[in-house]
């Protein structure tokens, strides 16, 4: 069942049940899915190009307009090649498809993110879970696959479900000289790493072995996404991925509002700096109360209740401090849901100090609850 429609009445707050709240819920890093320059690009998009093209780009769908985000996309990740998809849940389908049969075990983190579950279907062999950032349970799940395996491990680079980071340099590391690692970089794209190329620069590892999938949904406020790899697998996208072939592509005032947004993204430092500034601000609030985030780098902020009566509590707690209970149900998640919150870099220190609050309140109540040892969970 779906939750209630939430109405967004400005960049960082809803209207939920007639009473404005701050909200941490969506991944809209930098709101850019309300700046007035891209919302500009949105409409002149329109009005220049129409809706859509109606067709695939493999028939007579192409567009120019495309192309320019290619290449912007190349310019910002300082990769080799980029190719446009629908949505970055495809662009992990089609690169699966691209490389079916190519590889005789696919192994994947016990949290990956789903479309990395659907893709690896298309892959063509067994399938083979290690559990979540565990480096040793790769290394043993390797051993499994058999000396000769020839392995492709599919990833997240930031987990959106614990805000952690996949130690991508480690996995290289072990890896097979043949492997080659799929990240979906969905949430860590403009977020992670000096300049916000994401999980692959925040590890300070290169291209190599490595196909680097993005949404344009998240760090960039609009839609689609991309494949940034060489253009060998481009091409084998172009021709042996049926999903590509056979799909319309991005609307295209959706591509000239992404093309502005990344522009935006690329020469305002500004915005990565505020973005890091409440980053380090939650941290170091967490910190004090015996929390932390998952990862110092991540703006991502997650806890699991582990009642219903903690769940009920932290809500309430959320409430109090004029904040909207970002409470996520996946199919795939904790039974009873989880409690995220994606720091922006918009939101003021007056409505991160409220977050804070609510959990540092949230995690007394908790510690109260302590085992006899004395140990207890922290946000």
């Amino acid at each position: 069942m779906l939750p209630p429609p939430l109405q967004q009445i400005d960049r960082t707050c809803v209207l939920h049940a007639g009473k404005k709240l701050t909200y941490f819920g969506g991944c809209d890093y930098f709101r850019l899915a309300s700046h007035p320059a891209v919302l500009r690009a949105l409409r002149e998009g329109s009005k220049k190009y129409g809706l859509n093209v109606a067709a695939s780009r493999m028939t007579t769908g192409n567009h120019r307009l495309y192309e320019a985000l290619e290449r912007e996309l190349v310019e910002f990740f300082g990769a080799p090649s980029a190719l446009l998809m629908a949505s970055g849940y495809l662009a992990n389908l089609a690169v699966a498809q691209a490389l079916a049969g190519h590889f005789s075990h696919a192994i994947f983190d016990a949290e990956a993110h789903a479309s990395l579950l659907d893709a690896a279907l298309f892959l063509d062999c067994p399938l083979l879970k290690f559990k979540h950032r565990d480096i040793s349970d790769l290394a043993r799940t390797l051993q499994r696959c058999g000396r000769d395996a020839k392995v492709v491990l599919l990833t997240d680079g930031l987990f959106a479900q614990d805000g952690s980071v996949a130690p991508l340099k480690a996995c290289l590391e072990i890896l097979p000289e043949d492997a080659v690692i799929v990240v979906d970089d969905a949430h860590g794209a403009g977020v992670l790493g000096e300049t916000g190329k994401g999980t692959l620069e925040a590890n300070g590892i290169g291209r190599r072995r490595v196909i680097q999938t993005i949404t344009l949904s998240k760090a960039f406020g609009v839609y689609g996404g991309a494949v940034l790899e060489t253009r060998s697998l481009v091409q084998r996208i172009q021709t042996r991925s049926r999903l590509f072939a056979g799909a319309t592509p991005l609307p295209l005032p959706l591509a000239n509002a992404a093309l502005q947004a990344l522009k935006i993204l690329r020469h305002d430092g500004s915005l990565r700096a505020r973005l890091l500034a409440n980053i380090d601000f939650c941290n170091q609030s967490l910190s004090a109360i015996g929390g932390a985030l998952a990862d110092a780098r991540s703006p991502i902020i997650a806890i699991v209740p582990r009642n219903a009566g903690e769940s009920s509590r932290l809500r309430r707690q959320l409430l109090a401090q004029n904040i909207y209970p970002s409470c996520i149900r996946y199919p795939s998640g904790p039974p009873g849901g989880y409690f995220r919150f994606a720091i922006s870099s918009e939101h003021s220190r007056q409505q991160l100090e409220g977050l804070t609050k609510a959990l540092a309140q949230f995690q007394r109540f908790r510690s109260g609850l302590a085992s006899p040892s004395g140990r207890s969970a922290s946000p």
